[in-house]
């Protein structure tokens, strides 16, 4: 078997042994993790890991998340072609080509400069069209356009009010919210100005987001 044939098994059984059987069962997201190139948007140490069911590290103690998580995340978010989509914390810039894939426009914002220039030069090998990528602290540089979608990457101890409200009424917002080592993914629905629905997706355990740091004064 040449190379080529093995990364195809590989992703073959990553999408029918990992993210079928924990239930991501939508076509367009399946066919979009079929035809993202994982393997390209993994640091070249860790290529030989790009399809096992692991978090791979992306340094600043950033993390890409695993092949099930990142497949429950899109089916969560229901992306619609057209859709304006804004991501916080690019990481490997799979993420938002998958969004892309889907028929996004995506705004990606990443704090960590050498991370935010890998990320691009990856979405441009691939010849991804319609993201952007920003070298930005979303925390602190608020933008105030709305979006269909919002996307944090990163934990943090609650959903962040300020990103909540660039979410579009009828649209979705995705976070994970908590402490380790039992933290919640979350994909709020915007009902109304003021109503949400919260579907709870899974637990997990990822890095906080930078600059999202817990307030000290928690007592239990």
């Amino acid at each position: 078997m040449g190379m080529a044939t093995n990364i195809e098994q590989a992703r073959f059984n990553m999408i029918e042994q990992q993210i079928r059987t924990w239930d991501v069962l939508d076509g367009r997201v399946l066919d979009t993790l079929k035809a993202v190139p994982r393997e390209e948007f993994v640091p070249s140490k860790y290529r030989r890991m790009a399809f096992m069911d692991v978090r791979i590290p992306l340094g600043h103690d950033q993390v890409m998340m695993k092949p099930i998580e990142e497949g429950r995340l899109l089916q969560a978010i229901d992306i619609q072609p057209g859709q304006r989509v804004l991501e916080i914390g690019t990481g490997s810039g799979f993420l938002a080509a998958c969004m892309a894939h889907l028929g996004a426009q995506v705004q990606t914002l990443e704090i960590f400069e050498d991370i935010a220039e890998s990320a691009m030069r990856r979405l441009e090998r691939n010849q991804t069209k319609n993201v952007t990528v920003r070298h930005q602290d979303a925390l602190h540089q608020p933008d105030v356009s709305l979006f269909d979608v919002v996307v944090v990457t990163g934990s943090s101890a609650v959903v962040s009010e300020a990103l909540k409200s660039q979410v579009n009424v009828g649209g979705h917002l995705f976070g994970v919210r908590g402490f380790s080592p039992a933290m919640e993914a979350v994909c709020l629905h915007r009902v109304s100005d003021n109503e949400w629905v919260t579907d709870s997706l899974f637990e997990t355990d990822l890095p906080r987001l930078a600059g999202a740091e817990d307030a000290p004064t928690f007592e239990f």
